[in-house]
């Protein structure tokens, strides 16, 4: 069955960037001139899914409006002859169906999916962090949908991850297939470097099948009272194969403040209007 649904979980707190967080959603926060969340949808779109799923939470309005059209604004920009600016808001609230579910409390991962289960029904589906921008010549996800296409089994996006950072991820063990896929035999959550069954990190890119559903209803929360997604993943590896893929790209952790000013420094230095006048700012700055 052809995937046609991407699930966006963005109901956290942001609290990593607080007090920018405070009230307004971390989702909305601009790479440039266009918030992050913005990169992930377009990924999805270019990808080839139509339907987009965001699982939000309590202010994160925004988002919402982000991806609404602007009667107002709209108006505004053409009584001012501003086309191209005009253009750019059109497209947004053009790029996809989007659909909106609440998560009324932060439940971890697995339950803010769980959400999403009356929209997705029991289709495959894709599962999109929006912390996680990549950059790649093919989209990231088009890449997991194609070998979900080939070996009709849930597929995972990983990236090696060196051994000071492994703790911080979710990471698998598996059997190399060939052409960067692989089969998974285990996946472990934040382990030290010392139990890490390997350095492929899982990164927040998913295609999953609808049987995982009763798998999260049915998984414990953990300590923290949250439903982890990869438990829930565990328990479906061991009932059908599942596979990883090493995808091609670069991902930037915008969820992370190093990883975010590095991926704002990145994305500028890729935009023709600003690439020149800001590699010389940056040649020029005395540190």
């Amino acid at each position: 069955m052809k995937v046609r649904k991407g699930v966006f979980p963005a109901a956290g707190l942001g609290t990593r960037f607080l007090p920018a967080t405070k009230a307004q959603p971390k989702e909305m926060l601009p790479l440039v001139d266009k918030p992050t969340i913005q990169y992930v949808v377009e990924e999805a779109v270019a990808s080839g899914l139509g339907e987009i799923i965001i699982v939000t939470g309590r202010g994160k309005r925004a988002i919402e409006d982000h991806f609404d059209a602007s009667v107002e604004l709209e108006y505004y920009l053409a009584d001012r002859g501003k086309m191209e600016e005009l253009a750019q808001i059109k497209t947004i609230s053009e790029l996809a169906s989007v659909f909106y579910v609440r998560q009324n409390e932060p439940r971890g991962l697995g339950h803010a999916i769980l959400c999403a289960q009356p929209l997705v029904g029991q289709e495959p589906f894709a599962v999109f962090l929006g912390d996680d921008v990549v950059a790649a010549r093919t989209p990231c996800m088009r890449q997991l949908l194609d070998v979900f296409e080939r070996y009709r089994g849930p597929v995972i996006a990983v990236e090696r991850v060196p051994p000071e950072r492994i703790h911080r991820y979710g990471v698998i063990a598996g059997r190399l297939l060939g052409d960067n896929v692989y089969e998974i035999s285990d996946l472990v959550e934040k382990p030290t470097a010392a139990e890490a069954p390997s350095d492929l990190a899982i990164i927040g890119r998913y295609v999953l099948t609808p049987d995982l559903f009763p798998i999260l209803a049915e998984t414990g929360e953990d300590k923290s009272g949250e439903i982890q997604l990869t438990s829930g993943l565990r328990t479906l590896r061991a009932r059908r194969p599942m596979y990883a893929l090493a995808f091609e790209g670069k991902r930037y952790d915008t969820g992370d403040k190093l990883g975010f000013l590095k991926a704002t420094v990145e994305f500028a230095l890729a935009r023709p209007d600003l690439a020149d006048e800001f590699r010389a700012y940056l040649k020029g700055l005395s540190l």
